[in-house]
């Protein structure tokens, strides 16, 4: 049997991959979305070696498993380790330095081009530099208990590992010679100047150097690289069999040209390739052809915008005449001399490149180009293609017309956009990166476009949204009213924080819980030309079909991960509805998975990413060639994330924010409350004094334990999920916190219900939690602490109010759950003080946890209401005060208000 006191243990073995740590740690660890399962086996060898630490398994990613069909995360980390290894080889043998880390350009280069996967968020140079430190530690550590060279160590690894990059191929310009303009010289290193630079020795050096019969090891080692890379090539084979390769060698326009166009082929051979300094990127120029989109701004905005298109052909920055076109188009493939430099020419690929874009300068001409085309072409995400081919990249260039480029300049990098005021009707004073984030939804709603504000929980995105509608009011009269759809629990939230900041926002909730049916039924465009802003749950958009009639100004949906399936009945309601810009609010980071990505993009900017199927395609041909930048590039302007982690964003001490979290109760449990309500009223007609008292505290229990789920009060240890309304919220809520990979406190005053919640909170997060409560041991309590503390794929700790609120330090939470109420404020801030508490370095949200309707509800109230009863509930023994209430004041404090309770 588990032991409930120390962890809940998952049931399902799932499958593992690597997750990126909101503190930067790379871990190994069960991938609850378990899309891309492993062979046993690798699964087995990658558990090892990360269980050394994250540089230990980078190595062996890197040097040991190439080749190894891997999924496109794992593939991600694997060339970043990859490329320390190749690094690695570069360096002088008997040289015990440390490779040096990357530039900046290089890492932020790699992270734009990485694919989907757990905590990409968190992915920064800082973290990619500390990982490559990491690495080259794991390898000092190795190669000392290896005890061998590090040729040997690496050969024992991967045999293409052998002696990598000791061998260098050199091509130089030589303008003195006409027939044969380049030099060829092959060299080798293989010691470190007194600077510290790499000596290079012509090739023919070595056999000298090596003459002597114990080098002859050596030697051969040496030249493996050379050897494996003239079995992939015909020329360097023939120069290999003459001896040509330890000479200096003059090569004409095709020698140099065939050198070009193998230099991958001698790279994977273990060569490094150097050619002329004044080439960028190791290679000469190439003429591209360029395309220019949005030069002035369209006659109308939105998806349904037509830009203007035009191309031309340069040469680095510079416009070929049609002369120059003319003349590359008609030379053979190559090298040619072009004003002054040498240029690489592909005639069928610049040929087939300019006809493509002809054809869309002659569309674009006649109809004007697509919005949505128009982004995915600048993006190089072409999702109608058959094949996507990379290399078109190096022989094109799309640019943003002026009109364009300002705009997508303030939706990439918002902070420079002017400020707006929302005036004093806004009753509060937004911190800077919620300015920030109001004036981003500005600009796009302002261009008809969709947004994904992707803030983290606890960040603000409400007050965003009700300041930008308090912008749009004030600059425009008569304005159309907006719609905020979101789940049922959500909707007081919304209402109270619109009362308490933008009291005069005209609002009107179309619930079941505020308007009788027939007002419902009764809703159209007409009866709420005074209404700025309609607010109804997902449930209720099904049963209201009018509202799909209306043309909202905004249509708002709060938690947008529930449309993520895009098949599902809800989805596609949402997705009806008709609205100058649509906004989705969501807390996780949708980028990170496909597929909710393209259903959220569905309905925030429709067409952008094509059809299901297309993108599926689409998504396969990013998958297979491990290129994930082109669809960052096309979305990264609409989606604006910003994380509590991030210093930028919180600047000053981490903040407490206590959230009321709404929670309708499930058929069962209002039938179970409205049965004992009754069943109070006809009990208190025969009883009084003491034991009144008694009957009424018994009472006030079992509504609690209805409150928190049915099987608490029936005892038949069934805990449905779906059989409570707490449940179901503690679900919602755990599942963002699982994407976050934050750590989370759920508090309850009932010992029988720690288990359940960790079981339930364990399913959702993959990995067991923690649980203490008043049967833990002492002893076992500090190591309970320290492993919550300190153990990162710890996720949660269910804790018993007694047991856990006073005298813990929890300070790794970034979140409290209040789940049923101790209706004492001082005991609950004493438990949120377990994280919110010095050496608290995050935000940390306060979830209390209350049903609609209910007592829980009805004394919530009273504690707001600040009457003379409260300060006694305040002081303590609050259920004993309410014993002393009249029959009627009772009543009518536990009476069930079935239209608040349920949910739709």
């Amino acid at each position: 049997m588990i032991d409930a006191t120390e962890s809940v243990t998952i049931a399902a073995v799932t499958p593992h991959t690597l997750l990126l740590t909101p503190q930067g740690h790379l871990l190994w660890a069960p991938d609850p979305d378990g899309l891309h399962p492993l062979p046993a086996e690798l699964q087995g060898r990658l558990a090892d070696t990360f269980a050394l630490g994250a540089g230990h398994g980078l190595l062996h990613l890197g040097a040991t498993e190439i080749g190894t069909t891997l999924s496109s995360s794992l593939a991600w980390w694997r060339s970043f380790a990859a490329h320390y290894v190749t690094l690695l080889c570069a360096t002088p043998q008997d040289a015990n330095v440390a490779v040096s880390a990357p530039d900046d350009e290089w890492c932020h280069a790699l992270i734009a081009n990485a694919p989907p996967m757990r905590g990409a968020e968190y992915l920064t140079t800082e973290v990619l530099k500390a990982l490559w430190v990491e690495l080259d530690t794991a390898l000092r550590a190795e190669l000392a208990a290896s005890k061998h060279p590090l040729q040997d160590y690496l050969k024992a690894r991967h045999p293409a590992w052998n002696q990598v990059g000791r061998v260098y191929f050199n091509l130089a310009e030589n303008h003195r010679d006409s027939e044969a303009p380049f030099a060829f010289l092959a060299t080798y290193t293989s010691r470190l100047s007194t600077h510290g630079k790499p000596q290079h020795l012509p090739l023919s050096q070595a056999l000298t150097e090596f003459s002597d019969g114990k080098s002859q090891a050596r030697l051969l080692s040496l030249l493996t690289p050379v050897r494996n890379g003239a079995l992939q090539c015909d020329w360097l084979r023939e120069m290999v069999d003459a001896g040509e390769i330890f000479h200096p060698l003059r090569w004409t326009l095709a020698d140099a040209h065939q050198f070009l166009t193998d230099i991958a082929k001698l790279e994977a051979a273990g060569i490094i390739v150097r050619t002329p300094g004044t080439w960028r990127a190791g290679r000469p120029v190439r003429p591209q052809v360029k395309a220019s989109v949005g030069a002035r701004a369209p006659s109308m905005l939105g998806q349904d915008a037509l830009l203007d298109f035009h191309i031309e052909m340069t040469l680095d920055g510079e416009r070929l005449s049609a002369a120059e076109i003319k003349t590359l188009l008609k030379s053979t493939d190559g090298l040619q001399w072009i004003r002054g430099r040498w240029v690489e020419v592909d005639q069928d690929r610049l040929g087939r490149l300019l006809e493509r874009f002809r054809a869309i300068e002659k569309k674009a001409a006649a109809t004007g180009l697509g919005f949505s085309e128009a982004m995915r072409l600048m993006a190089g995400a072409r999702l109608d293609a058959d094949v996507l081919d990379p290399a078109d990249a190096d022989w094109s260039q799309w640019t943003a017309g002026p009109w364009l480029a300002e705009a997508l300049q303030g939706l990439r990098q918002p902070e420079g956009l002017a400020q707006i005021n929302p005036g004093p009707e806004l009753k509060a004073t937004l911190r800077p990166y919620q300015q920030v984030g109001v004036r981003w939804l500005y600009l796009l709603t302002r261009l008809g476009l969709g947004a994904c504000l992707a803030d983290d929980m606890g960040l603000g995105k409400t007050i965003q949204v009700l300041t930008l509608l308090l912008v749009l009011k004030r600059e425009r009269k008569n304005l159309r009213p907006s719609l905020l759809v979101a789940p049922a629990s959500l909707l007081a939230n919304w209402a109270e924080e619109a009362e308490r900041f933008a009291p005069s926002l005209r609002l009107l909730i179309a619930h079941p819980s505020v308007m009788p049916a027939a007002g419902l039924r009764a809703l159209d465009a007409r009866r709420l030309k005074d209404v700025d802003l309609v607010i109804t749950s997902y449930g209720s958009l099904a049963r209201l079909p009018t509202l799909e009639t209306i043309d909202w100004h905004l249509a708002v949906i709060d938690e947008a991960q529930a449309i993520k399936n895009p098949g599902a009945k809800q989805t596609r309601q949402v997705k009806r509805l008709k609205a100058g810009t649509r906004i989705a609010l969501t807390g996780t980071p949708v980028e990170n998975r496909l597929s909710d990505l393209w259903s959220i993009f569905d309905f925030t900017h429709p067409g952008l990413l094509g059809s299901d199927k297309v993108f599926a395609k689409f998504a396969k041909e990013l998958a297979k060639t491990e290129h994930f930048g082109p669809l960052r590039t096309l979305v990264q302007p609409y989606i604006l994330r910003r994380l509590k982690t991030d210093k930028r964003v919180i600047t000053d001490l981490p903040d407490k924010t206590e959230i009321k979290t709404w929670c309708h109760m499930s058929p069962a449990q209002a039938a179970l409350y409205q049965h004992a309500v009754t069943e109070l009223a006809t009990a208190l007609e025969d009883v009084e004094g003491i034991g009144r008292k008694g009957v009424v505290l018994s009472f006030l229990m079992r509504f609690k334990q209805i409150c928190n789920h049915p099987s608490q009060w029936l005892g038949d240890s069934a805990w449905g999920a779906d059989d409570s309304g707490k449940f179901a919220r503690l679900r919602e809520l755990a599942e963002i916190i699982a994407d976050k990979q934050e750590k989370v406190l759920v508090f309850t005053q009932f010992r029988e219900t720690t288990e359940p919640l960790a079981a339930l909170l364990g399913s959702i997060f993959q990995r067991p939690g923690l649980v203490l409560h008043g049967g833990t041991p002492v002893a076992k309590r500090r190591t309970l602490v320290k492993r919550f503390q300190e153990d990162e794929l710890a996720p949660f700790f269910v804790l018993s109010l007694k047991a856990g609120g006073a005298g813990l330090n929890l300070t790794a939470a970034s979140h409290v759950i209040h789940f049923d109420r101790w209706w004492n404020p001082a005991v609950e801030n004493q438990a949120t003080d377990r994280a919110y508490r010095i050496g608290q370095r995050k935000n940390v949200l306060v979830h209390k946890f209350i049903c609609r309707g209910t007592i829980e509800d009805h004394i919530d109230q009273l504690i707001e209401s600040k009457l003379k009863l409260v300060k006694g509930v305040l002081e303590g023994g609050a259920e004993l005060l309410l014993t002393e209430m009249s029959d009627r004041e009772l009543l009518d404090l536990v009476k069930l208000d079935i239209h608040s309770a349920k949910e739709e």
